[in-house]
């Protein structure tokens, strides 16, 4: 008989139990396979069930009876990875944005930075995944916009400042660098600072300030 079928019969008996839980164990066994396999470098199209099924130790069946396809279960495995969006002193705009934005920037120092370039293709592929995505993601975005508006509030931010542009310009450079490192100068730089601390300011000269002439 098929080893999948005996160990699926076996989980069915357990879960049969009256009053016993589904195998937290099976779930983290699962959610781990899945977190390896993609940090290894498996690219999201090329993951399959099957791989996942094998590392974790467990049937198919086992994994589609939590998870209704693949995606589904790549979004709880990222999910499970992220963490919670990060408390924010309330001391100042720059300092709750600082800290909304450091793991961000602390991205590729993480299971989440080696995962993430295999994500790319498929969230530009898959409009479901995408939506998942954005989903998970949107917790700290709207923290984010909560430190913003309350900058205009208060006066700390111009009131004319597009507030879904400002989080595009804070986020989106840190994920960019983390992924694909295109700029090696921003090696060892506390970049979710100086974004920050660039947005604020603006890098627009001030009044009556002249052009400065090159060096040499």
């Amino acid at each position: 008989m098929n080893v999948d079928v005996i160990a699926d019969a076996t989980a069915d008996q357990d879960r049969k139990a009256p009053g016993r839980p589904r195998s937290a164990r099976a779930d983290e066994a699962i959610i781990a396979a899945t977190l390896d396999l993609l940090a290894s470098g498996t690219p999201v199209e090329a993951l399959s069930i099957e791989a996942v099924a094998a590392r974790a130790g467990v049937g198919k069946a086992t994994i589609y009876r939590r998870w209704a396809n693949k995606e589904s279960l790549i979004v709880d495995a990222v999910a499970s990875i992220k963490g919670d969006v990060l408390p924010v002193p309330g001391i100042s705009v720059r300092e709750d944005l600082v800290t909304l934005l450091r793991p961000v920037g602390r991205m590729s120092q993480n299971k989440f930075g080696r995962i993430m370039p295999c994500l790319l293709n498929e969230l530009r592929r898959n409009p479901q995944l995408a939506e998942s995505y954005r989903e998970l993601t949107e917790p700290r975005r709207e923290a984010l916009r909560r430190v913003i508006r309350r900058g205009i509030a208060t006066g700390e931010i111009r009131s004319d400042l597009d507030v879904e542009v400002a989080v595009t310009m804070l986020v989106a450079p840190l994920i960019v660098q983390n992924v694909l490192a295109p700029n090696p100068a921003l090696e060892g730089v506390d970049l979710p600072a100086e974004l920050v601390d660039t947005l604020l300011s603006g890098p627009a000269a001030t009044a009556g300030a002249g052009p400065v002439a090159a060096a040499g």
